[in-house]
């Protein structure tokens, strides 16, 4: 029952490894008023634990790749979990807002589970059968956030905060447990050290197809934080719409990222890699062209307004599966450093464009001004992807 795995992991084993990163972030949202609150702190502080926990997982990802590609990625990934566990373990209990940031920032080693899944599907398929299994990968990456906060604003009214960190404890318990059962190492090259694999970043660097495959999912996925950032003013102070509404049009682009990536897991190996993130660009810019348009006639209300956005969502669904499967691809041997470094490439992207909001929004410019900045985020989307396709006519001539 407890025995070592010796088989390549199963897909529902990613699929957790990736929902349960994800939920780390938000299932406690709904309760950080309680915990400022609960430990005497002031709010702004107490949000340390969202962006603080952000910070450090760009930063991580650059360092468990290159791990992951020496070590494997198995032990990473039980040290990363376990490291979870106690962290979540010690905020359950914690009594002081030093105690609690402290190690609900050494939560944020399960970013491993999200950035090593990756490079194990990397590591036990090909190019093609990667980005169609990626693509269902995915979909838990669209289903979790939708769900945490529901399940974490359940428990906080139910049994009081320190609940969301006690099933943190439990779910991090079973995802050792899951790993150690059915993830098999799936490395079959590690380097000899880890100065090799640091050694290997400037190799990546110098690739043109991991800076396009890159900035395409880091110029997607900033749209939609983007979407997150504004959205919240243009529907309360210009539509005028509850908070209940808003939740459920917020998650109509996530909804859209969801469909996307299951018609890319149904799809993508027939298509291939550049063309389904061609088609996810093209996707996400026409739907915001439109929204735009339709706004410069005069016919914009709430259902043009989040119908262009929905756009956003089904065009990543299809383009990112892909993406991450190209940067995975360009050195294979590198996979788990390729996916950490894109990784932190997306979550530095992210972290900026979401400022943009916040730093030129106002009630009178709101609705017209986030589709322009969304639309400029889907514009170098598609001019990262047609870089590839360059690329690829470029060296096909010579």
């Amino acid at each position: 029952m407890f025995a070592a795995a010796i088989t390549p992991p199963r897909l529902s084993t990613l699929v957790l490894l990736t929902a349960i990163s994800v939920l780390s972030l938000n299932m406690f949202l709904p309760s950080l008023a309680h915990i400022a609150e609960d430990l005497q702190a002031d709010y702004a502080l107490i949000s340390m634990s969202v962006w603080g926990y952000l910070a450090v997982t760009a930063v991580l990802q650059i360092i468990l790749g290159p791990l992951a590609d020496r070590y494997g990625r198995r032990p990473i990934l039980l040290i990363c979990v376990a490291i979870f566990v106690v962290a979540s373990a010690v905020c359950a209990v914690a009594q002081d807002v030093t105690v609690f940031l402290t190690f609900r920032i050494l939560q944020s080693a399960i970013i491993a589970g999200s950035a090593l899944s990756s490079a194990v599907v990397r590591d036990t398929s090909d190019t093609k059968e990667s980005a169609s299994l990626l693509s269902y990968i995915a979909m838990a990456m669209a289903v979790a956030p939708m769900l945490a906060p529901m399940l974490g604003g359940a428990l906080d009214a139910t049994f009081g905060w320190r609940a969301n960190f006690v099933l943190y404890t439990a779910m991090g318990v079973g995802l050792f447990w899951l790993i150690w059962t059915d993830l098999a190492e799936t490395n079959p090259a590690p380097a000899d050290t880890f100065m090799e694999q640091l050694r290997s970043y400037p190799e990546l660097l110098r690739s043109r197809r991991f800076w396009g495959y890159s900035l395409c999912m880091a110029f997607g996925i900033g749209a939609f934080y983007i979407f997150i950032a504004g959205a919240p003013l243009v529907a309360s102070k210009v539509f005028g719409m509850s908070s209940a509404m808003l939740g459920f049009c917020i998650g109509t682009i996530t909804m859209g990222f969801f469909t996307g990536s299951f018609i890319s897991g149904r799809i993508s190996q027939r298509m291939g890699l550049l063309w389904m993130v061609l088609a996810g660009r093209v996707v996400a810019f026409v739907g915001l062209a439109v929204g735009l348009v339709l706004y410069g006639l005069g016919l914009f209300n709430v259902v043009i307004f989040f119908g262009a956005t929905v756009f956003v969502g089904l065009g990543n669904g299809l383009t990112v599966p892909s993406a991450r499967a190209g940067t995975l691809s360009v050195r294979p041997h590198l996979a788990g450093t390729a996916s950490g470094l894109s990784g932190a490439i997306t979550v530095a992207g992210g972290a900026v464009l979401t400022a943009l909001p916040a730093l030129v929004l106002t009630v009178e410019n709101g609705p017209w001004l986030l589709l322009l900045l969304m639309f400029g985020s889907a514009i170098g989307g598609l001019g990262a992807g047609l870089y590839v396709w360059w690329v690829d006519r470029s060296e096909a001539r010579q």
